[in-house]
């Protein structure tokens, strides 16, 4: 038996241990996608994570008795989503752990004793605070290239996990197409009549709609309304609104960026997509200097990788089914061949949300990369 000691990170060296340990881990792996260190880093960080306002966060290192790093992992529970979900969840995250059974079991065992201590009687993770952050261990699809937005891990994760009595609580699966060179006649015809018999338009927005007009926040007001429903999802607050449009809507390029209005001007639906930054995160080793900016502009703005990710995409829910996804496809087809994209791939989607996958037949999708969320009654 290996001997482990689990420690609380307290300390700088123990932060840096944690946010090194995956470049060792992966060292040499062509499908791992590092996170950039800053944005670990800031995950617990008061100042920076409007999430801690209403969660509690404790991070974990694991150390063999040699004083090597050999594991990690982050203890989070989220007040507001117990709340509204009537739940008593400890949530585990960024776990990664050399493949011994010694070492997951301490790290997992940790949490729950730090979730117990605080009146919790589940765990669930692989979950972040936050529905946007990243969540769902992979169970297949080892040999594919990950992105910014999801977990990649070793085949061995899931099997350590079940062997100590975690349980299946939910998949995501990823849509995967080839984009065709002409909008789907279908699609085009929906586009149509969607115009016609409810007065939807798309429209492109620009840097002052989104900085002046008040559409950053539309955007998100709209997506908290459109995902609500959605398994562990908790509204966006206002901090962390302020923090994403701070954050993230400048990296965007507004030609990806598709949403759809009502006759009455109002933002019934939004497709937030990007180039994919796989490759630029990859040459970085997640960090920005000395030259990982230059590897991140440049996947944005000169030279992008062949596949395009669809990060988010949400409906009114009154809207749902009246064509807003068909405006979404007839808008972002044509200018996914001007920039020269010949893949794209969404984010992880339910894969009981049959409404939302179902959308995707005309384009012969591949579902792909299968993540689960595990639970444990404590």
């Amino acid at each position: 038996m290996r001997k482990v000691n689990v420690k609380e990170v307290n300390t700088e060296r123990e932060m840096d241990d944690f946010v090194g340990l995956t470049e060792r881990l992966y060292a040499g792996s062509p499908y791992y996608v590092p996170d950039m260190e800053t944005d670990i880093r800031e995950t617990f960080d008061p100042r920076k994570n409007a999430g801690l306002d209403f969660s509690d966060i404790q991070p974990f290192i694991a150390y063999d008795e040699h004083g090597n790093a050999v594991g990690r992992i982050v203890g989070i529970i989220n007040h507001r989503a117990n709340k509204k979900w009537h739940t008593k969840n400890v949530r585990f995250g960024f776990v990664e752990f050399i493949d011994d059974k010694d070492v997951s079991a301490a790290l997992l065992k940790a949490v729950e004793r730090w979730g117990r201590e605080r009146g919790m009687d589940c765990i669930q993770g692989p979950m972040g605070i936050f529905d946007f952050d990243k969540e769902g261990m992979l169970v297949e699809d080892f040999d594919r290239i990950g992105s910014m937005v999801t977990i990649y891990n070793p085949p061995y994760y899931s099997e350590h996990l079940e062997a100590l009595g975690y349980e299946k609580e939910v998949d995501w699966v990823q849509v995967s197409i080839e984009v065709p060179k002409d909008v789907p006649d279908k699609y085009a015809r929906v586009a149509e009549l969607s115009k016609e018999m409810f007065g939807l338009r798309s429209r492109k927005l620009t840097r002052a709609d989104i900085s002046r007009r008040g559409y950053g926040r539309k955007v998100f007001d709209l997506l908290n309304v459109s995902y609500s429903p959605l398994f562990g999802y908790t509204e966006l607050s206002d901090r962390q609104i302020d923090t994403y449009l701070k954050r993230y809507l400048p990296l965007l390029d507004l030609r990806m960026l598709s949403v759809v209005e009502n006759e009455k001007g109002e933002l019934v639906g939004v497709a937030i997509t990007m180039p994919s930054l796989s490759q630029a995160l990859r040459k970085s080793k997640g960090r920005l200097w000395p030259l990982g900016w230059f590897y991140l502009l440049r996947a944005l703005k000169w030279r992008r990788e062949e596949k395009a990710e669809m990060f988010l995409v949400a409906v009114r829910p009154d809207y749902q089914g009246l064509g807003v996804n068909a405006l979404f496809f007839n808008d972002l087809i044509p200018v996914y061949n001007r920039l020269g994209f010949r893949y794209a791939e969404t984010g992880p989607q339910l894969e009981d949300n049959v409404k939302e996958l179902s959308q995707w037949k005309p384009l012969h999708p591949t579902f792909t990369k299968r993540r689960r969320c595990y639970k444990k009654i404590l």
